[in-house]
């Protein structure tokens, strides 16, 4: 059999490219969606469209048009279950890759202050939820807290979540070397939350690394436990080290919280 019938086997560089981009694009969605409850209702989806094809083919009439009547209107229904997770897309499309959690010049010293002042917290059992800013901007949550230029210093942070202190109660926005926001209002998470022992705090830390690229550290006032909530995953059992480590790698700062040897385990 003649070789040029089998020539449209043979891709072209053009369709190397587009299959690559594809690939890539299916890749990063996956590994979006994984760890979410998206994935779970993605593979529903899935599911139905399996049982539809089957519908037709076995010419199931009726399952076939109440399946097609889901599928015009779904849709509009995914839009709103997947809310949460279109915004937290866009905020990362979003995203300048120039900048960075925390200056470079200052960022050793920023860095140190925060963690001073977390672990102070802690040992004290004062609760505290601190926002460090990413590459997306924090300023809408500005407006709901009282406007700040101080510099980041260990001493000012534990004074501000001093009990009985005006701003205590509301969350502290990092933003490089300056503390630019206290007392604001952070959005509280969408999703169930299963531990029953996680207060308004650490949802509202939660709430905010879904929106977000920051970095959310919360100190428990029933607990006294350090928590960081980065990516719309809440590390619990957090030390000052880890805080450091987090804070100092700000383009991976999940990656800094995996327990080492003889740590207690983040979730």
């Amino acid at each position: 059999m003649p070789v040029e019938q089998f020539r449209f086997l043979i891709p072209s560089p053009r369709d190397v490219v587009e299959m690559l981009i594809v690939a890539y694009v299916i890749y990063r969605g996956l590994l979006f969606l994984a760890g979410t409850r998206a994935l779970q209702i993605l593979v529903g989806l899935i599911s139905l469209g399996v049982v539809y094809f089957a519908a037709l083919v076995l010419k199931l009439n009726m399952i076939a048009t109440l399946l097609g009547v889901v599928f015009t209107y779904g849709t509009f229904a995914a839009i709103v279950v997947f809310q949460p997770e279109l915004r937290h897309a866009l905020a990362q499309l979003g995203r300048s890759r120039a900048l960075t959690f925390i200056s470079a010049g200052s960022g050793k010293l920023v860095v140190e202050e925060i963690a001073e002042a977390v672990d102070r917290l802690s040992r004290s059992g004062t609760g505290a939820i601190i926002a460090v800013e990413g590459e997306v901007s924090l300023d809408d949550y500005l407006e709901t807290g009282t406007d700040m230029r101080a510099a980041v210093s260990g001493d000012l942070l534990t004074t501000i979540f001093t009990p009985y202190s005006p701003l205590h109660d509301g969350a502290v926005i990092v933003r490089a070397d300056q503390i630019v926001g206290a007392g604001c209002v952070l959005p509280l998470t969408q999703f169930p939350v299963t531990d029953k022992s996680l207060g308004t705090r650490h949802r509202a830390a939660l709430g905010l690394s879904e929106e977000s690229d920051a970095v959310v550290i919360v100190v428990s006032e029933e607990t006294s436990r350090i928590s960081i909530a980065v990516g719309g995953l809440l590390h619990q059992h957090v030390t000052a080290q880890q805080v450091r480590d987090a804070l100092s790698n700000s383009r991976h700062p999940s990656l800094a919280l995996k327990p080492s040897a003889g740590e207690p385990s983040a979730s």
